[in-house]
């Protein structure tokens, strides 16, 4: 399976051309899981990945963060905190990226600077429930 090897004669991109190609949920039997299959451009510099899914009523429903994905294409699994029947979802992906600051011997608090986003999709799904 050639799913996660690196084709050599991708142009590789710097953090603020990554892009997110593909964002696919597949709803699994029983409703309280997805498979989420998504897909960036390729990269030079690992991005981070955050990705929330959302009931129709606002309620967050499953939440996940990658930090620095290996590979411009990932599945993965999002369990359903508490499914609604026959519920209607919006899924959101970003990409952001996070300057660190440099390491010091001196402990203090530590303040982030706001994360650079290269970009964000949102779709929409249903989850129908076999026992509604």
């Amino acid at each position: 399976m050639d799913f996660f090897l690196q084709d050599p004669n991708e142009t590789r991109l710097p953090p603020e051309q990554v892009r997110i190609r593909e964002l696919q949920v597949t709803p699994q039997p029983g409703g309280n899981k997805v498979k989420v299959h998504l897909e960036l451009t390729p990269f030079r510099k690992r991005p981070n990945v955050e990705v929330t899914i959302t009931a129709k009523t606002g309620k967050q429903a499953a939440r996940t963060n990658v930090l620095e994905a290996m590979f411009h294409k990932m599945e993965f699994t999002m369990h359903m905190r508490q499914p609604e029947a026959n519920g209607q979802y919006t899924i959101e992906a970003i990409i952001y990226y996070q300057k660190l600051p440099e390491p010091s011997e001196q402990s203090h608090e530590i303040h982030l600077q706001e994360p650079m986003i290269v970009d964000r999709r949102k779709d929409s799904f249903v989850i129908a429930h076999p026992d509604s």
